[in-house]
């Protein structure tokens, strides 16, 4: 136990680092010195840039590829692609997959491996990787796939909202036909399954498809849960922080040969991340809000309004921090590492207070700013899980 203390100490450290250090949010939010009003500003190309903001067309061109607002860059890259440009059309359809969303499916997934290994006697030194890691390659790319016909269903049936919301997405923007996102989503909501069928046991298959279904209602009419917003929390915080987290260590623990137990990790994984996930379900739409209103998408940003929204989901994120601390000081001795446990939950409540402080609630780009630290507190929670 002894030597571990240093790593965990260090993990700490790290998480609070990471968490605190000023990182590039143009993946998620556009400049402070544009402001986006609507689809005909963009056409025209009358957003207001300060002097400041000016790039070089190599720097503003890959500014688009995720989140950024800058009118000249998104027209660059429909040029590109409707030119045929090979590179243009596969950086479409990395934006269509939603980069944000795939990193916390691929950190899930490194994350509940390193679990299962760990909490499993001898499965280190004793496993065979010639089998396994075939086979984390093959669960891994049908996790991805599973995600890319989630965000990608998404994307075709609220193209509208978008051009108003998101309009540096591939189909809002014009940069991916509507033609070549049914063939990528089709694809993909077809190959996915047909993997988990063929090369997983029935269980996984099962969850997988709940997953695929949650997925597709949210956005397809005319259920479409995402018109509900209690329902779309629900639909997100089970896939995501649910469904994704006790599937990906139980794959781990039938390829390994062993059996599965809700060990106390996996429990607070399983209940810590369904609460983050929640707090991202509600959060997402506070940039939302104008195409959201204009196309009568109900949801509490736009009921309760973005100030008071901001505020209870840092306050539920909050709590789920306390959650688990307490967890860990209640807990049985030797449950936890204590260090990354309590002090690695402790930095990161006190650095979501900090960039609480930070947010402007009226200001989109302040707002956008936030929502990406957001993200982050959500990647860095599986740095922790690997630790305690």
């Amino acid at each position: 136990m002894g030597k571990n203390i240093p790593l965990t100490r260090l993990g700490a450290v790290a998480v609070l680092a990471i968490a605190l250090f000023p990182s590039n949010t143009q993946s998620f939010a556009p400049s402070s010195a544009i402001q986006f009003r609507s689809p005909a500003t963009l056409a025209s190309n009358t957003v207001g840039i300060r002097s400041s903001t000016a790039f070089s067309k190599k720097s503003s061109l890959s500014m688009a590829v995720e989140g950024d607002f800058d009118p000249d860059a998104i027209s660059k890259s429909v040029e590109q692609a409707q030119a045929g440009s090979v590179k243009a059309k596969l950086r479409a359809l990395y934006k269509f997959t939603r980069p944000h969303t795939i990193r916390g499916t691929v950190l899930a997934s490194f994350a509940g491996t390193a679990r299962a290994l760990i909490d499993t006697p001898g499965a280190l030194a004793n496993a065979q990787w010639g089998t396994m890691l075939p086979r984390a390659f093959i669960g891994m790319v049908a996790l991805l796939l599973g995600n890319a016909f989630i965000v990608g269903i998404n994307q075709i049936f609220d193209e509208g909202i978008d051009k108003m919301n998101k309009p540096f997405l591939p189909v809002a923007s014009g940069e991916m036909s509507k033609r070549f996102a049914w063939v990528a989503v089709l694809s993909a909501g077809i190959i996915g399954p047909l993997i988990v069928f063929n090369f997983f046991p029935t269980l996984l298959f099962k969850l997988y498809m709940v997953g695929w279904t949650l997925g597709a209602i949210y956005s397809v009419p005319p259920i479409r849960t995402k018109q509900n917003p209690i329902l779309a929390g629900l639909t997100i915080a089970t896939v995501r922080g649910f469904l994704l987290n006790f599937g990906v260590y139980f794959a781990v623990k039938d390829a390994i040969g062993a059996a599965f137990t809700w060990s106390p990790k996996v429990s607070f994984i399983a209940r810590f991340m369904t609460a983050f996930a929640t707090v991202i379900a509600v959060t997402k739409d506070l940039p939302d809000i104008e195409g959201d209103k204009a196309f009568q998408i109900e949801t509490f940003a736009t009921k309760i309004g973005v100030p008071r929204i901001a505020k209870g989901a840092s306050l539920c994120l909050l709590l789920n921090y306390i959650h688990a601390i307490a967890t860990g000081i209640l807990s049985k001795a030797g449950t936890f590492n204590l260090i990354p446990m309590i002090g690695g939950h402790l930095s990161l409540a006190a650095a979501l207070v900090y960039r609480f402080r930070q947010l402007d609630p009226e200001s989109t780009p302040s707002i956008k700013k936030y929502y990406k630290h957001i993200w982050d507190f959500f990647y860095l929670e599986y740095l922790l899980y690997t630790l305690i």
